[in-house]
């Protein structure tokens, strides 16, 4: 399965975006909000999601750990297909927002979602919700700078490590600043 794509946006269409990756052109199903913000010729990386069916094989992309692993989460709701919990990262732009949801039982946010009913929301909440014990750890990585997480995690910090050690860290620092910080931190 493919987990990971970088490469050249080289053309757009309907919340696709094809990227051309050695020369070779991957179809990447996007959330709306992603699309909006990639113009051909840029340069990105993606986190894949390979969907395989008997009759289709599609990749989804994104470009937040945490847009994934919501992603897959929502999958494993019964009901929901790739294509409505696209949908539903797409509506809420992010993680984030459907976290916190989760979180306040919100069926209306869900129902405000186009194609989503009262019992596929309400199945989305008590199967999410009780499921994900992970939860905070989710909204954690959703509000902080991937690099960084990626960094410390490379260099053998543990989840709790690394929660203390970005504590307080500025978001406008840049990425070896923002290292330098943490390792001072975690030491």
């Amino acid at each position: 399965m493919i987990g990971y794509l970088r490469g050249k946006i080289q053309d757009k269409e309907i919340n696709s975006l094809v990227l051309d990756v050695h020369g070779v052109g991957y179809r990447l199903l996007v959330p709306v909000f992603v699309w909006q913000n990639c113009q051909i010729g840029d340069r990105k990386e993606f986190l894949i999601y390979t969907h395989v069916r008997e009759d289709d094989l599609s990749l989804f992309g994104f470009l937040e750990k945490a847009d994934k692993q919501i992603f897959q989460n929502l999958l494993s709701v019964s009901g929901v297909g790739p294509k409505s919990a696209l949908n539903m990262i797409s509506y809420s732009r992010g993680a984030k927002n459907i976290v916190q949801a989760i979180q306040r039982a919100d069926v209306d946010f869900f129902v405000s979602i186009k194609g989503l009913g009262k019992k596929s929301a309400q199945r989305i909440i008590i199967d999410l919700k009780s499921k994900l014990g992970g939860l905070k750890e989710l909204e954690f990585e959703a509000e902080q700078d991937q690099d960084l997480l990626e960094a410390l995690r490379g260099l053998g910090f543990s989840r709790e490590e690394i929660k203390k050690a970005v504590k307080g860290i500025k978001k406008e620092l840049s990425l070896e600043e923002k290292i330098r910080l943490a390792l001072k931190k975690g030491a």
